[in-house]
């Protein structure tokens, strides 16, 4: 193999390895959180109904269910900043991340806490880009095959048993390159 075969053969196999690595480390993190802490009775109550939104509810699309931790005019503001109003717009934003991505689950809360009546839980969103990504305006993005592990974290506000705003944060940079979309 001449130099620059090795060069190029080098190059490909750090640029694979840092794909590979940028999509598992929210998986696999290299330090792991401390274990979960003991929350007061109430918090853990929350929280538990939040493992279930994500773990159940969510991963299967169990639309109607939603209603067991959100109140029908919840506020849910988005990675990007914008604001949605309402439990069934917020079940269309969902509907709408499963037509590319069919697989989608949130299996994990690494970190997981609350205090009174707010909870913060982190996750790792996965899935697979595999079905058309509609756009706006009618067209769509064709799909590109590339799995996705997100790190992700969801605040939420409860009133009455529920939520009633919940912010959700995640690195839109980094999903739009996992999806193979974005700058590398």
């Amino acid at each position: 193999m001449n130099i620059r075969t090795t060069i190029l053969a080098a190059a490909l196999a750090l640029g694979l390895s840092s794909i590979a690595m940028a999509q598992s480390t929210a998986e696999k993190p290299e330090n792991a959180p401390p274990a979960h802490e003991k929350q007061a009775p109430s918090v853990e109550k929350k929280l538990k109904t939040f493992d279930t939104l994500d773990f159940e509810v969510f991963s299967n699309q169990k639309w109607d269910r939603l209603k067991e931790s959100h109140a029908a005019d919840i506020v849910v503001t988005w990675p990007d900043g914008h604001e949605t109003k309402g439990i069934a717009r917020h079940i269309d934003d969902l509907k709408a991340m499963f037509v590319f991505a069919p697989d989608i689950t949130i299996k994990i809360h690494p970190i997981r806490f609350g205090s009174g009546s707010w909870t913060s839980v982190t996750g790792v969103m996965t899935g697979t880009f595999t079905q058309p990504m509609p756009l706006p305006d009618g067209k769509s993005i064709p799909p590109t095959g590339k799995r996705f592990a997100i790190g992700m974290a969801t605040i939420g506000h409860w009133k009455n048993g529920l939520m009633d705003h919940e912010w959700l944060f995640w690195d839109n940079q980094d999903f739009m390159t996992q999806l193979g979309l974005g700058a590398k």
